[in-house]
């Protein structure tokens, strides 16, 4: 999945909360079949370890039938007892060096560093698979998130991009409209999740758009 670093590409998120596994695994598998995914990130909040479990036995065939890496956040453990493809760790949810001893040197490994370099290049030479910067625009998914002076943060991706070889994914409050301003500033992934889930024509029509404003 952080592979790639000529195309920005799209790296989904779920919602918060999944009220209906059956029909939202349907749409899912219709959002993925339109080839403008690479990554989903499974980010449930409040819900106990079956239900992370459950819905990563549920998901991963979909991801896969899709060439799609499936990561989960936070939790490396159930990472490495579900058999997803990585997990993407923020800065209060333990330590990368653990991470990596529980999933193995092939699992996907990405770490939130917010507006700070300093912590990316910790991050990097810690064998992390990406490193993730935001928020760039508020956003509703996230509304308490720390929002970092936009300007300052397209910066740091010109600057990782010029310095490292460790992809990088901005996040936060990204939709189709702005995706191309943190592109064009050197992101290698835009992650997004309200702009697509809660878009008004639908998600497969949100991340087409978001595929044709990256193209």
């Amino acid at each position: 999945m952080a592979e790639a670093k000529d195309t920005c590409l799209l790296y989904l998120i779920t919602p918060p909360v999944i009220k209906d596994m059956q029909a939202f695994s349907n749409v899912l598998d219709e959002v993925l079949a339109t080839g403008e995914v690479v990554c989903l990130q499974l980010r449930l909040k409040d819900v106990d370890d079956e239900a992370i479990i459950a819905a990563v036995e549920t998901f991963l065939p979909i991801c896969h039938a899709h060439e799609v890496a499936l990561l989960i956040n936070d939790r490396a453990d159930l990472a490495a007892q579900t058999g997803a493809d990585g997990v993407h760790l923020g800065q209060t949810d333990g330590d990368l060096a653990s991470a990596r001893s529980l999933l193995g040197a092939d699992k996907e490994i990405g770490v939130t560093c917010h507006a700070s370099k300093d912590l990316a290049f910790v991050a990097g030479d810690q064998g992390a698979n990406y490193v993730a910067f935001g928020a760039f625009f508020e956003s509703d998914t996230k509304p308490d998130a720390s929002k970092a002076d936009t300007k300052t943060l397209m910066e740091i991706l010109t600057d990782w991009d010029e310095v490292t070889d460790v992809p990088c994914v901005a996040i936060g409050g990204i939709t189709p409209e702005n995706c191309r301003q943190v592109a064009d500033a050197g992101a290698h992934f835009v992650a997004v999740s309200g702009s697509v889930w809660g878009h008004k024509d639908g998600p497969v029509a949100a991340v087409k758009a978001f595929g044709k404003a990256l193209a």
